[in-house]
């Protein structure tokens, strides 16, 4: 069965940093795209940032510059470095995977879902 696992989140002043931590683990044949949304309250989820196996990244447009995604493709780990933390970044924010199970199938990926880490802003 496959997990993802997330860590880093918690309470930060404003101009402060956070980085998110997502392991992901159990049977895996493949793994494929990774990436950051979150959801504010009252708000859809969104898209922070993306990252292809060989790291290709994908950012909103509006946090472009203060994120930073990366990977660890030997420990299935994906991170989000955020910097300048400002109250509207404010969520719970979920990783997510596109991978291939043992035994699934080889060119259709399965998407996977963390539990979600809250972060909030605040002075």
């Amino acid at each position: 069965q496959v997990q993802l696992v997330e860590s880093g989140g918690g309470l930060v002043q404003p101009g402060g940093s956070l980085r998110l931590s997502c392991a992901v683990s159990g049977s895996i044949f493949s793994m494929h795209d990774m990436g950051w949304y979150r959801q504010a309250p009252g708000k859809q989820r969104e898209l922070v940032a993306a990252i292809t196996y060989d790291g290709r990244t994908n950012y909103a447009d509006s946090l472009e510059g203060r994120f930073t995604i990366s990977r660890d493709n030997a420990k299935n780990t994906v991170y989000l470095q955020m910097n300048t933390l400002q109250p509207e970044d404010t969520a719970v924010y979920y990783c997510n995977a596109n991978l291939v199970p043992e035994y699934g199938e080889i060119n259709s990926p399965d998407e996977y879902w963390g539990q979600g880490t809250q972060v909030t802003v605040s002075s």
